[in-house]
């Protein structure tokens, strides 16, 4: 589902967790002693909340974790909008295998549909504008990945996976480098493409622009200077709004002309989505 990640690693990590750091549900205990050996289980993922959906598969791979044998039928799409009260999916199987996997299948579908609510919150804020929404590396530490894919399952768009796929300079590159463009040339020797580089003044703008700037990233400026940074840019390159984003304000930003916004808080500090298992039998 996502390149390079290694999902069964993920399933068990999350499962030894929950399980005394071995992935069998007989280290449930409550489940051992309160349910019967072989009793099946037929239930449902539900929705206590509109959501956008993200992340049933990798609750499919939790449940089949510890019963390998279950039936896992997803009722809605990755990306779907969702009104409370939907069934996202339906799992038949073992009652204490099941049992033992919900929590950790519930807590990472729960947590990657409210990155993608979130997400999609702040596309639907900038629907008309042309703005694209990006997100950011402040992301929960070893869930880039996931969370990442989440945010394109909200409908916005992913910046840089990390420090290797594209160079971006900001402040503490500049003074280490001595300015702006020894930070760039530099780069470019280096054969790195694309080339972001962080201003927070007119004067910086027209280095970075003279220096080979692929992007300008305008940082934690207001409204009214986003709107003169914008002029002054006059489309030479792409601009990007960055800091202090909000849900309030991000139309208000697009409206000032740049490309692209990002915004740390939809991977950051997203609030998970209220799912729960309902038992049908």
């Amino acid at each position: 589902m996502i390149p390079g990640f290694d999902a069964e690693a993920f399933v068990r990590a999350l499962l030894t967790e929950d399980l005394g750091g071995r992935v069998d549900a007989s280290a449930d205990v409550t489940s051992a002693a309160a349910v019967p050996a072989g009793r099946p289980l037929a239930a449902e993922l539900v929705a206590r909340e509109p959501l956008v959906v993200a992340g049933l598969w990798l609750a499919e791979l939790t449940f089949r974790a510890l019963d390998p044998g279950c039936r896992f039928a997803a009722l809605k799409a990755e990306g779907a909008q969702v009104a409370a009260g939907t069934a996202l999916a339906r799992v038949e199987g073992e009652a204490r295998a099941l049992l033992a996997a919900e929590r950790s299948a519930l807590n990472v579908l729960q947590h990657l549909s409210g990155v993608a609510t979130m997400t999609r919150a702040f596309v639907d804020a900038l629907a008309g504008t042309g703005t694209r929404l990006l997100d950011t590396r402040k992301t929960t530490p070893g869930l880039r990945a996931l969370e990442k894919w989440a945010v394109r399952m909200g409908g916005g768009h992913n910046h840089r996976m990390g420090l290797w796929d594209a160079a971006m300079v900001k402040d503490n590159h500049i003074a280490a480098a001595g300015s702006i463009t020894a930070a760039v040339a530099a780069c470019r020797a280096a054969g790195l493409s694309p080339i972001i580089v962080e201003v927070d003044s007119p004067a910086q703008i027209e280095e970075a622009i003279a220096a080979g700037a692929d992007r300008l990233l305008l940082d934690n400026m207001d409204v009214p200077t986003l709107e003169r940074a914008v002029r002054q840019v006059a489309g030479r390159v792409p601009t990007e709004a960055s800091g202090g984003v909000t849900l309030e304000r991000v139309r208000a930003i697009a409206a000032t002309g740049v490309d692209f916004v990002s915004v740390g808080r939809i991977t950051q500090s997203a609030p998970a989505v209220d799912i729960g298992l309902d038992w049908r039998g």
